[in-house]
């Protein structure tokens, strides 16, 4: 008789910091020993945009131009990695609950909670059994492994989003939303433009899921659906 997969009382998934770190650091390093080069063919043209900070740039004498630029482009690079490690996203699982934590924010689901993960691109999505995100994160994790631990835990993993079919696109005065979710979509439309009001857009789909209206999206595209249609 084949002996049972055994299933482990709990798993933490997250991202490698040393492979992001040492990822980052290495093509800054990489870019700041290409800019001596990309000054001075700057230089070789009859017409050069940005000329004088070209030459100055140029005027420092090797070697110390190139491990300066080298230097320089790392340590840009590390406070980069260090902060793409401070927003990527760690999953803990266990029989129980389902922890999602990123930044300083820490969400626990518990199973009964749950009624499917999946993924919509490069997010993690965990749904509730009215048709609600409970949370929608941005996943550097593999998914193979994320899956299979998952479901090894026994939550339920969807290979696309079951009411897929329920979303319509938004576009300004779409009839059928709520009073008031129009303009949080005009607002949210505005805030995705601009990639520092990222936080103002995730608030905005969190005043729109109190309206009954769930958001996804798709490149500049907003789509949304009715959480009764769910």
């Amino acid at each position: 008789m084949e002996e049972a997969k055994k299933v482990p009382l709990g798993a933490e998934l997250a991202e490698s910091t040393w492979a992001i770190v040492l990822f980052c650091v290495g093509c800054g390093a990489v870019a700041g020993a290409l800019l001596p080069l990309l000054a001075r063919w700057l230089l070789s043209l009859p017409w050069a945009p940005l000329e004088g900070p070209a030459e100055l740039l140029t005027s420092i004498p090797e070697p110390a131009l190139t491990l300066g630029t080298v230097t320089v482009g790392a340590l840009a690079s590390l406070l980069l990695g260090l902060t793409a490690v401070h927003e990527s996203l760690s999953v803990s699982i266990s029989d129980t609950h389902v922890t999602l934590t990123i930044r300083e924010s820490t969400q626990s689901f518990a199973r009964e909670e749950i009624t499917a993960l999946f993924r919509d691109g490069k997010h993690l999505v965990v749904l509730a059994p009215d048709g609600r995100e409970l949370d929608r994160e941005h996943c550097g994790l593999t998914w193979p492994r994320l899956t299979d631990t998952l479901t090894a835990h026994g939550y339920p993993w969807a290979e696309e989003d079951p009411h897929r079919a329920a979303y319509r696109r938004w576009v300004p005065g779409t009839p059928g939303l709520p009073p008031g979710a129009d303009a949080l979509l005009r607002a949210r439309a505005r805030a995705r433009k601009n990639s520092d009001d990222a936080d103002d857009a995730r608030e905005l789909r969190g005043e729109l899921l109190r309206l009954g209206v769930v958001v996804r999206d798709e490149e500049k595209r907003q789509y949304w659906r009715l959480l009764r249609e769910a």
